[in-house]
């Protein structure tokens, strides 16, 4: 083989969503794309706001000298200062411009801040259920990731994350609306958990970090609210993108902020800075800073996901289906009528519905449904839900 033995690997065990997303693919070139309904795979297709496209068209036809040119590493300051002015009322925190770098989407967040932080064999502690790429992220820079369980309701489960966190922590990330879950851990638990940090980093004597990935920030129901770990916990980091919120997962844009109160936080954002070069990211795109830095607290139409939410959790429920109902994000975690997933979740493949085993985020017993898709796709679905339950009842 002429790859590295460890990719080779990687690849045997790649991602249950790719696999899926793929499967669909084929099935609907063979039966026809209305005759398969394909929840694998979180692609937003809720259009973005309007806003958006008359943006990009006002400033691809901006003249301005130099604009193509190299820019900043961590990206442009007015957009820096655009992004660490809303985060400043949203958190309740004051960030400056030199707080925030701009990167490629959260998964470019992620890895600049993992190769900044993580010395080799450093462990990060994550919370399961999670997506399944973090366990990637961490490797790619040596370090070593360590689950912890939550709670039945998918909620923190702050005594496990205690007798988790050892000598070799260096990291804490939580994702929060959760993939797959939708769970949005409450104020009470964030809170818990930076008390929690607080004590163990004054017991080990060393910053422990928290990362909290939050591409669905704005994307919750009910009157929820997503709290602040800037607020709750003084070594924390944000990581995020435009991905979901404003429906741009293809535009690669996203940021990483640090809480200005973070011990050597020059320090820190000199290292951000730099990881965001070396490991090739360099910059983010350009054109999208531009329009992004105009355009913040605009969303895209929410209500349209929560209607989604409800119009699946309302068929699933009258089919038999028993769930945790999702507070954010756009995934439902239902539970298997069988512990084994994975033989559920090809029996619903046979129905031509393409869910994801909760087996490939780390907590079996469950599938993972993106309801990001057409109304028809959910109501089309139902029967076939219905049918291969009654087969395992």
């Amino acid at each position: 083989m002429t790859i590295a033995k460890k990719i080779e690997g990687m690849i045997a065990q790649s991602s249950w969503i790719r696999k899926m997303f793929e499967e669909g693919a084929r099935l609907a070139q063979e039966y026809g794309r209305e005759n398969v309904f394909d929840f694998s795979i979180g692609n937003p297709n809720v259009e973005p706001p309007r806003r958006f496209k008359e943006l990009l068209v006002e400033v691809a036809g901006e003249d301005i000298p130099g604009i193509h040119g190299y820019m900043p590493n961590a990206g442009y300051q007015d957009t820096r200062a655009a992004v660490a002015e809303y985060l400043s009322r949203e958190h309740a925190v004051d960030l400056l411009w030199k707080h925030v770098v701009m990167t490629c989407g959260a998964g470019g967040a992620l890895n600049v801040a993992f190769k900044t932080l993580l010395d080799p064999g450093d462990e990060v502690v994550v919370p399961t259920p999670f997506f399944v790429e973090y366990r990637s992220y961490i490797d790619n820079h040596g370090g070593t990731t360590k689950l912890v369980e939550t709670n039945e309701d998918f909620s923190l489960d702050l005594q496990a994350l205690k007798e988790a966190i050892t000598e070799k922590t260096k990291v804490v990330l939580i994702n929060s609306p959760n993939n797959p879950t939708g769970k949005v851990y409450d104020e009470g638990s964030i809170n818990g958990l930076g008390a929690l940090l607080e004590d163990k980093t004054r017991e080990l004597g060393r910053e422990i970090y928290l990362l909290s990935d939050e591409p669905y920030r704005d994307i919750v129901y009910d009157g929820i609210t997503v709290p602040s770990i800037l607020k709750a916990y003084k070594n924390s980091i944000i990581a995020t993108s435009y991905s979901k919120s404003i429906s741009l997962p293809g535009e690669r844009i996203g940021y990483l902020a640090a809480n200005p109160a973070i011990s050597d936080i020059d320090t820190l954002m000199d290292g951000l800075i730099l990881c965001n070069r070396i490991i090739g990211f360099v910059n983010a795109p350009a054109l999208m800073q531009r329009i992004i830095g105009r355009m913040q607290g605009i969303t895209v139409a929410v209500d349209e996901y929560k209607r989604k939410r409800d119009l699946l959790c309302d068929g699933l429920a009258s089919a038999g289906y028993t769930y945790e109902k999702p507070g954010g994000a756009f995934y439902l975690f239902p539970r298997s009528p069988i512990d084994d997933d994975v033989e559920f979740v090809r029996a619903l493949q046979k129905k031509k519905i393409l869910v994801v085993p909760g087996s490939g985020f780390g907590k079996s017993g469950h599938f993972r449904i993106s309801y990001c898709v057409d109304d028809s796709t959910i109501i089309n679905s139902m029967k076939g839900f219905e049918e291969v339950l009654k087969e395992y009842a």
